[in-house]
């Protein structure tokens, strides 16, 4: 019984792995640094936030779209 459990737990962890995760890890990792950024901002007047998370989202769009397409050539 418990080692169903366990079974059922890894399968679950790996779901979510790999939801989450996908095919660009880097867009993981930065996607938690600007949510990490934008709780840190909330202290911070709004018009920083308002103009720093959209710039630093914009910036991790495109460095994926860059290393995308340095990966297929």
């Amino acid at each position: 019984m418990t080692a169903a459990i366990a079974r059922a737990g890894r399968a679950f962890g790996r779901f979510w792995l790999d939801f989450l995760v996908g095919d660009t890890p880097e867009l993981f990792v930065v996607t938690l640094v600007v949510v990490a950024i934008s709780f840190g901002l909330a202290s911070s007047p709004r018009a920083v936030a308002v103009v720093v998370v959209p710039l630093l989202a914009f910036g991790a769009v495109v460095m994926s779209a860059a290393r995308g397409r340095v990966r297929q050539r």
